[in-house]
């Protein structure tokens, strides 16, 4: 079901230790920070310098992702990086991740290997290291928890309080995009079901998938922070939606914004994505989630320094909280933002 293989290997053959064995051969470590990984009843990290920097995210099948257009291998990447993504929300380094899952014995070995492949690569990636986690029998479905352990000097974390008025409002990247690869995918696999027949058209739309199945956290923004002397004032990883996001900055540091929608980055292939599935870009930039690209503020003074990196765009201004969330649209009128993003409860979510 989910490999191409006839040589199907089950769980039970191998049982939880045996399966923590086997997935730890492939292991490396990257880093002197590591003591002690995989092998003990804990792993040692040895953090003279910095402060410890500490999240966990949770994927449940059904819920979080369908592993009838999802591969598991990218599966495995797209957990590790939402990570990293948030260790890079505080301005961290990320170090190292603990990996558990629940899982039924509807998969099989080669399944698990498929999907812990995955997570290798991201670890090389990032220059991550998997330091232990756990296994358990689920009475159906996949369930992934990991936990991402980062370091970062105590004067250099950033928060999601610290925006203040007249800050420059900055997103990396562009959005929208992942938002509107998961709605080809739920188009082509509607078309499916209804007739096995027509095979699905994903053709032209590599970019939206891959921002979708496969996406990156912005860890090198975070090393040109410290290359060029950039140092936000609030920083959050855009996971919900853009408006969400900026809801969760503005409510934390009391204060309003103004954001344009003629400044809101969006890749031309989202755009002629949008148009084919008769979406509107701005909505989906705005209320898609899981670019897990970067939004912060940062003082105007640091307005240069921000320029002279490219793939961050000035979106708007922080104002006083009396002044409310608003988008200025192109023809100057002021549209109230609100937080209509992903919801954790929402069944309906996939």
């Amino acid at each position: 079901m989910f490999e191409n293989t006839d040589n199907r290997t089950e769980l039970s053959s191998l049982g939880e230790f045996g399966l923590i064995e086997l997935l730890a051969k492939s292991v490396q470590l990257y880093n002197k920070e590591v003591i002690k990984g995989i092998g003990d009843d804990a792993a040692v990290l040895d953090l003279k310098t910095s402060e410890t920097v500490i999240t966990t995210d949770m994927l449940t099948e059904g819920i979080h992702f369908d592993l009838s257009y999802t591969p598991l291998r990218h599966l495995g990447y797209k957990a590790v990086a939402i990570n990293i993504s948030d260790l890079c929300a505080m301005n961290a380094t990320p170090l190292a991740i603990t990996v558990s899952f629940a899982i039924s014995n509807r998969f099989s070995v080669e399944a698990v290997e498929e999907l812990y492949a995955g997570m290798m690569l991201a670890c090389e990636r990032y220059k991550v290291d998997i330091v232990g986690g756990d296994t358990v029998s689920s009475a159906g479905g996949l369930t992934i928890s990991i936990t991402a352990i980062g370091q970062c000097k105590k004067e250099k974390i950033i928060y999601r309080h610290g925006a203040a008025e007249k800050d420059l409002i900055c997103v990396t990247g562009d959005v929208g995009a992942a938002y509107l690869g998961l709605q080809l995918l739920k188009r082509e696999k509607q078309i499916f079901l209804e007739n096995p027949k027509i095979q699905p058209d994903l053709s032209g739309n590599d970019y939206c998938l891959e921002r979708q199945l496969k996406p990156e956290a912005r860890i090198d923004i975070i090393q040109k922070f410290g290359e060029v002397g950039i140092h936000p004032s609030s920083m959050i990883d855009i996971s919900d939606g853009l408006a969400s996001e900026l809801f969760h900055l503005c409510k934390q540091s009391n204060v309003g914004c103004r954001v344009y929608e003629e400044k809101i980055p969006i890749d031309v292939k989202a755009a002629e994505l949008a148009e084919e599935l008769n979406l509107n870009p701005i909505t989906c930039a705005f209320n898609g989630g899981e670019d897990y690209e970067l939004l912060f503020t940062a003082p105007i003074s640091q307005y240069e320094l921000i320029k002279s990196v490219s793939d961050i765009s000035i979106i708007g201004h922080i104002t006083e909280p009396i002044t409310g969330l608003y988008m200025v649209d192109r023809g100057n009128q002021e549209i109230q933002l609100r937080a209509q993003g992903w919801s954790a409860f929402d069944v309906h979510n996939n």
